[in-house]
């Protein structure tokens, strides 16, 4: 199974790019979130729900983003398949299961009804490590803005 170089090197060339794409999307959508929320009027309340509503949706683009990442990976079968933990092995893993496992992988809350097997395991672990970091920059980030608005009264 992992004696394919090529399928090796294919993941994870997936799993560098799928990382350096959130990264980078995630820097992005706080630089932004941040520009908007200094420029916008209002009640604090409105200011509020915009930079969470603002996170959400920019987690939800990069689990989506690995979930493609992983969907595309497996139309490749040397990188690996997923096993159902109630029924075997999936023969047709869609694109909307393929987010779920990454939406269960990225939150680190991992159900076990989905496990990756073989060499896309390195997509998902480097996933969930990539998603407990986005997390908690967010948290950080939230922290910061809402320190901003208290400051401010």
């Amino acid at each position: 199974m992992y004696e394919n170089w090529p399928a090796n090197l294919g993941v994870v060339g997936g799993a560098v790019s799928a990382v350096a794409l959130c990264v980078l999307l995630h820097y992005e959508g706080l630089l932004l979130t941040s520009r908007g929320l200094q420029q916008m009027g209002g009640p604090q309340r409105v200011k509020v729900l915009y930079g969470i509503f603002s996170m959400l949706i920019l987690h939800v683009v990069e689990i989506w983003v690995f979930g493609i990442t992983i969907w595309l990976l497996l139309r490749w079968p040397e990188c690996g398949h997923i096993v159902s933990g109630s029924s075997g092995k999936l023969d047709a893993l869609g694109l909307l299961d393929s987010v779920y496992l990454s939406a269960i992988t990225y939150t680190t809350v991992g159900f076990g009804d989905v496990v990756p097997v073989g060499p896309i395991r390195f997509l998902s672990g480097m996933e969930a490590l990539t998603g407990f970091v986005m997390i908690g920059w967010t948290a950080s980030f939230t922290y910061l803005e809402m320190e901003r608005f208290w400051r401010g009264r």
